[in-house]
């Protein structure tokens, strides 16, 4: 590998105008292809099979009317005062035409359902004055007459029953000052176009009456979120200073950031032109900018590092750049192809969405990977010696004395160091212990968002369960139609009253064969609350329903609750792969038993320490007002996983870059505790700023809009932090130090069948001898040849 890579290196500087072409058209096509084959990303998490889809799709065949998506618009007064009739007719008026936007089904309009509820409650308490008085002359009444009466009872304690209820259920507040009005569209949720939303939003917010104010619900305003705002445009800005103060010149700092952002361009719009044969979640396409930004601008600045190093030796400009294709680039595409298996490996928890988002990171990592090694040779050679500061370039060819450390660190300093950076991993871990899994809701949106306020008013106005019902299916025996089915509408429905934690449960429609009935139904407490996960599971405990009622539970709410326990199921599976892929590949690049094994031991360190500080800040809301969490609720439930994947390929990009150097030393005959000195003072600058790197991208995203960004752009950064500087530049390094030459111990026998890896090139820099320039003996631009 080392060998084709030297010559890919070689080619591209000879050919760079023709590699920096052929770079641009395939971006151009790439562009095409996105806007030509391009579709609609999908801002709801699903998960075809789990119950609340079986439920849904069940609706969706026997009972449409049921199984189109809906979602909330909150009216209410702006200074805090009661609707007048003037305003109520004009909200009803703007929701009727609501009602007929394409992709819209119905309307309810609040204040009209409210009257007819109060009329029915009075209606029904009329009635049981007269049946009351009919019933005290009962006895002299002909038996016809009073079997009419009990009949007539029974009619009227059944709707009474159902009245009861769904009496908590209300469209208007009490006060007056706020209404909530659904919104039914013609398709699943998982399938209506912002297009649609965004009809509704504009119709809405354009006819809302004077003096009246409408916020939507997450349902209404999920969309595509942006890719790159303010604190993403941050980010790069604190990785080109780092990348500047590292290189000192603003030529070779600029280069990796351009690098990246052309892998980025290729990259998530080929990813994107896939989105309209594939579903695919509208996050997907961020996770693949962070990646695409870390790693490339982090693999062209190791290749980068390289070459600048063998320039100031004197090394020929294109025999530099092949060369250090050949190492440094070597170590980028083992280093990559391990962050791709780690990304293409969440395909066996067989989540869909979960695979797409593996993949399409792997995208990016690849084109990264192959921008890294092919277009970095190429400007390199274009640039020529501009990538020096002036200073170093008067220098080229001169001896650079490097400090090399010439004694261990002592013993008693590894002792403290592993001691106090296992404490600290353990103490920031232990908040992982409570981590609970859940997707956002509106309290998790921005404070000035529309989402947030819709949320904020319907809590306060008609209690938290509201912003989360669920939708209970009741599959009959046999069809059963009037008076019938409505006593067996009150029948199931105050079973489901009685269960712990239900609030209001409201009759909603039944199924063209009479044989399911649907039930809305309202928890206690919000969506992502411990208790709503608990009501769900108690619900379909009751089936089946006294022994031939089965019942089904549906809904946003639920369905939420459903994804996370199946991901939360898979994510030991997950890890399980993922550390045992750490072993295999981290024993066959270093020979050894016990450095694979610390490797491991501290990745699993870092990423329950990542799992504890996502946890305390999303969870506990600890600094929340630095990060935006002014609601603590659940952790994202597809983030564990995700970060599994991504922050092991980076772990072991630092464990290679690092533990690599203590090898070589080693091999060269350093003894054991030097060369792991000598080995971390050799890789800890370039270590150092890729690491600054990737937090600061990842740091950027922090501060995005949409609630999943900033979670994942948090773990990311927190778990490189952990990663990079605890684990590998202070733990890892201290065990290597106390283990000595027992670090790289193996089996004879699994020592012979073991694959020999070259992953930094150390067999192609003994083969190839470098032609220099020396600048004292010979005359400027007069080649030599130089033994290594």
């Amino acid at each position: 590998m080392a060998e084709l890579l030297y010559r890919v290196g070689r080619f591209s500087a000879r050919r760079a105008w023709a590699v920096l072409i052929t770079w641009l058209v395939v971006l151009g096509l790439s562009v095409t292809a996105y806007f030509a084959f391009g579709g609609t990303l999908s801002s709801q998490v699903t998960i075809p099979g789990t119950a609340t889809a079986k439920v849904t799709d069940q609706l969706a065949e026997r009972f449409p009317s049921a199984s189109g998506g809906s979602g909330t618009i909150v009216f209410h007064t702006a200074d805090g005062s009661a609707f007048t009739e003037q305003q109520q007719a004009a909200v009803g008026a703007l929701l009727k035409s609501t009602g007929e936007l394409d992709g819209v089904t119905a309307t309810t309009d609040p204040f009209t359902t409210q009257q007819q509820l109060t009329q029915q409650a009075q209606q029904l308490q009329g009635g049981k004055q007269q049946l009351e008085a009919a019933l005290a002359n009962r006895d002299a009444l002909p038996e016809e007459q009073r079997q009419q009466l009990d009949a007539q009872a029974a009619k009227l304690d059944v709707s009474q029953q159902l009245l009861d209820m769904s009496s908590k259920i209300r469209m208007v507040s009490e006060d007056g000052t706020a209404a909530v009005a659904s919104v039914v569209f013609d398709k699943p949720q998982m399938d209506v176009t912002p297009e649609t939303k965004d009809g509704v939003i504009d119709h809405v917010t354009d006819g809302v009456p004077a003096g009246v104010e409408a916020d939507f619900s997450n349902e209404i305003t999920q969309s595509v979120p942006q890719i790159l705002g303010v604190g993403e445009v941050a980010g790069l800005v604190v990785a080109a200073i780092t990348l500047l103060v590292m290189l000192g010149a603003l030529v070779a700092a600029a280069l990796p950031l351009v690098t990246a952002l052309v892998g980025v361009g290729v990259g998530v719009t080929a990813s994107l032109a896939l989105s309209g044969a594939v579903d695919m979640l509208s996050i997907t396409p961020v996770l693949g900018v962070m990646l695409g930004l870390a790693v490339g601008i982090d693999y062209c600045l190791f290749i980068l590092n390289r070459h600048r190093r063998q320039l100031l030796a004197g090394v020929e400009l294109r025999e530099s750049i092949a060369l250090a294709n050949g190492t440094s680039g070597n170590a980028v595409v083992f280093a990559g192809a391990t962050v791709l298996v780690a990304l293409l490996a969440l395909n066996v928890t067989g989540i869909g969405f979960l695979g797409m988002m593996g993949t399409v990171g792997a995208i990016c990592v690849a084109v990264a990977v192959i921008i890294a090694v092919t277009l970095t040779p190429a400007l390199l050679s274009l640039l020529g010696t501009r990538i020096l500061t002036k200073k170093a370039r008067a220098s080229i060819g001169q001896a650079h004395a490097a400090a090399v450390p010439s004694s261990p660190m002592s013993t008693g300093r590894a002792v403290l160091t592993a001691v106090a950076s296992l404490a600290v991993l353990v103490v920031v871990a232990l908040p992982a212990l409570s981590m609970r899994l859940g997707l956002p809701d509106g309290s998790s949106e921005a404070e000035d968002s529309t989402q947030y306020q819709a949320y904020q008013l319907i809590e306060q106005k008609f209690g938290a369960g509201v912003n989360g019902p669920l939708l209970v299916v009741a599959e009959l025996p046999e069809a059963v139609t009037g008076d019938a089915a409505l006593a067996e509408q009150a029948r199931i429905g105050s079973r489901i009253l009685a269960t712990e934690n239900v609030t209001a449960v409201a009759p909603v429609g039944q199924s063209s064969d009479n044989e399911l009935i649907a039930f809305q139904v309202v928890p206690a407490e919000g969506p992502n609350s411990e208790s709503t996960g608990q009501l769900v599971r108690d619900l379909r405990d009751l089936s089946p329903l006294d022994g031939d009622v089965t019942l089904g539970v549906a809904g946003s709410a639920s369905g939420n609750i459903d994804i996370s326990e199946q991901l939360s199921d898979v994510l030991p599976l997950y890890l399980g792969v993922v550390v045992g892929l750490s072993l295999l590949i981290l024993i066959v690049v270093f020979r050894s038993i016990l450095v694979p094994l610390t490797a491991t031991l501290g990745f699993v360190l870092s990423l329950f320490a990542t799992f504890g500080g996502v946890t305390a800040i999303f969870q506990w809301g600890w600094l929340g007002g630095v990060f935006g969490v002014h609601d603590p609720g659940p952790v994202l439930s597809f983030l564990p996983t995700i970060l599994i994947g991504i922050l092991f390929g980076l772990a072991m990009d630092y464990q290679l870059f690092l533990v690599s150097g203590m090898r070589e030393a080693y091999a060269h005959g350093a003894p054991a505790r030097l060369a792991v000195r000598q080995g971390l003072h050799a890789g800890r600058t370039v270590v150092t700023a890729a690491a600054i790197i990737m937090i600061s991208v990842f740091g950027g995203f922090i501060f995005s809009h949409t609630t999943m960004i900033r979670s994942l752009g948090f773990g990311l950064a927190f778990g490189v932090l952990a990663d990079a500087f605890l684990v590998r530049m202070l733990l890892i390094p201290a065990i290597m130090h106390l283990l000595g030459k027992s670090a790289w111990w193996i089996p004879r026998w699994l020592d012979r069948i073991l694959p020999n890896v070259d992953v930094e090139g150390a067999a192609l820099e003994r083969s190839h001898p470098v032609v220099t320039h020396h600048t004292e003996t010979n005359q400027p631009g007069e080649p030599v040849t130089a033994a290594r």
